[in-house]
């Protein structure tokens, strides 16, 4: 949204990237993922994040600042905290296709869900909150108990590559982070959707017919 890239962030915010457009996205996820979920990565002056009951009485604001994202800043300031986006470390970068119908320049991040918080999905663009192994969504998509699409299935499997929370952000720290741009290849055939080799992913490939399903 507009406000995230307010240079004004750089007053109530740890840790934002030099890069605008990446510090911008910083703020966004935790924006969204206030928003949507709940949870919020944001420190109390001891520099403790903050607690749940501190989010529990914060939950009515969350509708407000949906409506209009200046407001995410407002309460921010208002409240004395910081965005904790120290607590954010880099886990991928997706760009769509130039043909798809779909326009997405996405970075996803990674963070260790804050003690005592708790997900509460805001039931419009989040209408279902679950705790699940990455290997267990990777399955249900298979047997079409839920619905995937490429980019989050092939990051799913990627966190899944780690065995721990600490794990998820050492291998994302070494491993290269490029932007990931799926191309159309043909394999024997059949049209098949791959994405680089060489970025760590653990399945590089999918038919067509079943990437584009969900």
């Amino acid at each position: 949204d507009p406000g995230d890239g307010d240079p004004d962030w750089r007053k109530h915010a740890n840790g934002l990237a030099a890069d605008p457009t990446v510090a911008a996205a910083q703020v966004a996820a935790i924006r969204e993922a206030y928003e949507e979920a709940g949870v919020l990565l944001a420190r109390e002056k001891s520099g403790a994040i903050v607690s749940g009951a501190v989010t529990l009485a914060l939950s009515g604001f969350r509708a407000s600042v949906e409506k209009s994202d200046a407001l995410f800043m407002e309460m921010i300031a208002r409240e004395g905290l910081t965005l904790a986006a120290d607590a954010l470390c880099l886990f991928s970068h997706w760009v769509a296709p130039p043909a798809l119908h779909r326009r997405f320049d996405t970075l996803f991040f990674a963070a260790r869900f804050p003690a005592g918080q708790q997900v509460l999905e805001d039931g419009l663009e989040a209408t279902e909150a679950l705790w699940i192994a990455p290997a267990d969504a990777v399955e249900a998509r298979r047997k079409g108990t839920r619905k995937i699409i490429f980019p989050t299935v092939r990051n799913l499997e990627l966190l899944g590559v780690s065995q721990s929370v600490d794990a998820v952000f050492d291998d994302a720290r070494r491993r290269p982070i490029r932007p990931v741009t799926p191309i159309v290849e043909t394999r024997d055939g059949r049209p098949v959707l791959t994405i680089p080799t060489d970025l760590g992913y653990p399945v590089t490939e999918e038919p067509v017919e079943t990437a584009t399903r969900y």
